[in-house]
């Protein structure tokens, strides 16, 4: 009788692809594969393990309980062959190897300029970044899928080591017309009209948006979320409301004067950014000096690359 013991490298190779796109088609295009082939190495694996893996509804491809089950342990072998590689390639001579980051996207901003200035030193480094919202990135770490991952605040009750290396300053941002705009000082209340263009519930950056109101017992008489910080970016410079941001998202759009940070009292809210792994992970060499490199030089190059970070004003 076959069983998942049977299932060779390239049949789980296929299945974690297909498993993370939700997409033959797209698996397909990233394995350099035909559909066909997909589909064919999905069939031979749920022969293999007596269920079925995925499911269709409608238009959209979901995972069967057995299909997520099987795709936390697929993660989680080739997190090993990932680590084992590492660890082969650092004996092999010093800047060699492989890293894999995962960061939030409001981190997308500044960590494409830290690895770039990380690998300087180290030319034949190669690099994997993959930007997900929270929830994934936490999917992510809990799986033991990546090396490291650059988010915000710490998932609660996960046993990973977390050291924060970098301040977050958020703010309230309008378009350059806005009536509130040019004035010295807001008030949270005089926005109550407002429309507020806020992310997805379980973002980083609408909890502590959510603390703030709370804090300050105010609650807005709109709320629209979007998805992503370039779509509230293009809405707001249309005029379609007002939004609270990380400053290190918008640093384009404030010296080139489309977005304006509205001047209210208690902001910026700051918060930390930091690196994170599982607790008993075994960091490779390389992973290693980047989080080392983060720690001692990260604030600093986040400075360079998204501008100084405005100075929390009094809440009076």
């Amino acid at each position: 009788m076959k069983t998942v013991r049977h299932a060779t490298l390239k049949q789980l190779r296929t299945f974690e692809a297909a498993a993370r796109h939700l997409h033959f088609g797209r698996a397909a295009e990233e394995l350099h594969l035909s559909q066909p082939a997909v589909s064919i190495q999905l069939k031979l694996l749920e022969d293999d393990v007596g269920f079925p893996l995925f499911e269709q509804m409608g238009r959209r491809m979901y995972l069967t309980h057995a299909g997520e089950e099987l795709a936390g342990h697929v993660r989680a072998v080739f997190a090993r062959l990932r680590e084992a590689a590492e660890a082969m390639d650092s004996l092999k001579s010093d800047g060699a190897g492989e890293i894999h980051i995962a960061c939030t996207t409001t981190a997308e901003y500044f960590v494409p300029r830290l690895l770039a200035e990380f690998r300087r030193q180290r030319p034949r480094l190669k690099i994997r970044l993959t930007v997900k919202n929270r929830e994934l990135v936490i999917r992510d770490l809990t799986d033991n899928a990546v090396d490291l991952v650059v988010m915000g605040q710490p998932p609660r009750d996960l046993d990973a080591t977390a050291v924060q290396f970098a301040k977050s300053p958020l703010a309230l941002i309008a378009s350059p017309g806005h009536p509130q705009a040019k004035k010295r000082q807001v008030l949270l209340s005089q926005l109550e009209h407002e429309s507020f263009l806020i992310r997805e519930r379980g973002s980083g950056t609408r909890d502590a948006m959510e603390r703030m109101f709370s804090a300050q017992h105010f609650r807005p008489s709109e709320m629209v979320e979007i998805g992503t910080n370039e779509t509230i970016k293009q809405a707001v410079m249309a005029g379609m409301g007002v939004s609270f941001l990380s400053l290190h998202t918008i640093g384009f759009e404030l010296a080139s004067k489309r977005l304006a940070v509205l001047r209210v009292a208690g902001t910026p809210v700051m918060r930390d950014w930091y690196v994170m792994h599982r607790s008993r992970k075994r960091l490779s060499q390389v992973a290693t000096a980047f989080k080392d490199y983060l720690i001692a030089k990260g604030a600093a190059l986040i400075d360079q690359a998204v501008g100084q970070p405005v100075r929390r004003r009094n809440a009076s």
